[in-house]
């Protein structure tokens, strides 16, 4: 009888273990393949009992159109959803819904307060559209160094756009003393991601600088590793 005990537990634990498919793997599964309507049918399925990531990923169904006619608003209810867990995803996508008025009236304040959700949860491009929030000074007052702190905290994660921008504002000595050498390394940073117009930036900032500069922006850029968050 002991013998089946532990034999009837240690199934148990191998079934508790196992990876069997649910309705958001089965929608993840679907939209991957192109079979969208399958997977707005399996997203809705874990949205309804709850599930984040599938309130997220209906959002976003909605929002571009994927298997059901576009809606904004509903796709917004759907990041609302997500957003009140906890998603910074959703978060995020509030805030350019509110910054955009896709689905809901343009609301900068908003915006902002959705930005700053997900930009404290360390979500890169929250922390990036912070950084445009206060760069452009919607909703809140014009500040060049918040717009700095930011761009700094996404691109130190690695965000391509975040890097050009801070590569910009070093360049032109905005909310930070102008530095070509930081400048060249920030643009070369966001060039090696394929950013073009970082590219050029890079090209444009060397020539204000003399090849000891040059060669020293290279060798912070070669060290540089992105943070964790």
């Amino acid at each position: 009888m002991l013998k089946r005990t532990v034999a009837g537990i240690a199934v148990a634990a191998i079934l508790a273990g196992s990876a069997i498919p649910g309705p958001l793997e089965d929608g993840y599964a679907a939209d991957k393949s192109g079979d969208y309507a399958k997977a707005v049918e399996m997203y809705r399925l874990a949205a309804d009992r709850g599930n984040a990531a599938a309130q997220f990923n209906l959002g976003n169904m909605y929002s571009n159109g994927r298997g059901v006619k576009r809606n904004d608003a509903e796709a917004l209810k759907w990041f609302r959803l997500a957003a009140d867990q906890g998603l910074p995803n959703a978060q995020h996508n509030i805030g350019i819904a509110y910054a955009n008025g896709r689905g809901v009236k343009r609301n900068d304040a908003e915006a902002l307060k959705w930005f700053r959700l997900a930009a404290d949860q360390g979500h890169a491009k929250a922390q990036f559209s912070l950084g445009l929030v206060y760069l452009k000074g919607k909703g809140v007052p014009q500040n060049s160094s918040e717009s700095v702190k930011w761009f700094r905290l996404a691109a130190d994660q690695g965000f391509a756009q975040a890097q050009s921008n801070l590569g910009a504002l070093y360049a032109q000595g905005v909310g930070v003393p102008q530095d070509y050498v930081l400048a060249h390394m920030w643009f070369n940073l966001s060039a090696s991601h394929g950013d073009e117009k970082a590219a050029k930036l890079r090209d444009t900032t060397a020539g204000f600088m003399t090849s000891d500069q040059i060669g020293e922006a290279q060798l912070l850029a070669r060290d540089w590793k992105p943070s964790r968050n």
